[in-house]
């Protein structure tokens, strides 16, 4: 039975998500989801104001269709952000799939778009049609580069380097740091992070469960 394991925010996770956490699994959009989403919950609240971490199907839909429906994002008020997280699907369609997955940063201070893959080159075409359709609600013109990523030495971990690679730009950029650190993402690194969210999932769930007993 696959059953709901945690309800948290907007996300849904159940037992077949989760196990997604132990390689050499793939992760879904329903996991980075809710990753995004917990990270985006423990910023400082004058920091979460200035970031968005979008979830893997409003940056899909920003893909297909974000130039032609600005009036759907709106409401997330992106043009107001000092940095924007989109994670980046080799899907070509609008709904969840793809094999790929990697990340797509907005710095507005110096109006740039940083494409950081896992496997380089490998979502460069669908990181530039994010970029060019963002660019339309954003304002500008903006530059965009691809910039040297930690480097995935398997055929499953390229989610998790998102997820690392996210929360390592979320807490260095608005604690001030002009030359942002990757090194410390390494294999070892995002082997050790899977362990770290089944332990976070497991403590929100517990605690919901506790909570919802009395």
């Amino acid at each position: 039975m696959d059953r709901v394991v945690l309800s948290y925010g907007d996300s849904l996770l159940r037992s077949s998500d989760v196990a997604l956490l132990d390689a050499p699994h793939w992760l879904n959009d329903n996991i980075i989801g809710f990753t995004f989403e917990f990270l985006a919950s423990t910023l400082a609240p004058s920091t979460a104001e200035r970031v968005a971490l979008l979830s893997p199907d409003v940056s899909q839909f920003i893909k297909c269709c974000g130039k032609d429906a600005p009036d759907f994002l709106q409401p997330l008020e992106l043009p107001k952000k000092d940095l924007i997280l989109l994670p980046v699907n080799d899907n070509a369609g609008t709904q969840a799939g793809g094999s790929h997955w990697s990340l797509l940063a907005y710095f507005c201070t110096v109006r740039e778009f940083l494409h950081y893959d896992s496997s380089p080159g490998t979502n460069t075409p669908h990181a530039q049609l994010m970029a060019r359709n963002l660019s339309s609600i954003l304002g500008g013109n903006p530059h965009y580069r691809e910039e040297e990523a930690p480097t995935q030495h398997n055929s499953y971990d390229c989610g998790m380097y998102v997820v690392c690679v996210a929360q390592a730009l979320s807490e260095q950029y608005f604690r001030g740091c002009t030359n942002l650190n990757l090194q410390n993402i390494t294999p070892q690194y995002v082997t050790q992070k899977r362990t770290e969210w089944k332990e976070i999932i497991r403590g929100l769930s517990s605690h919901s469960k506790a909570t919802s007993a009395h």
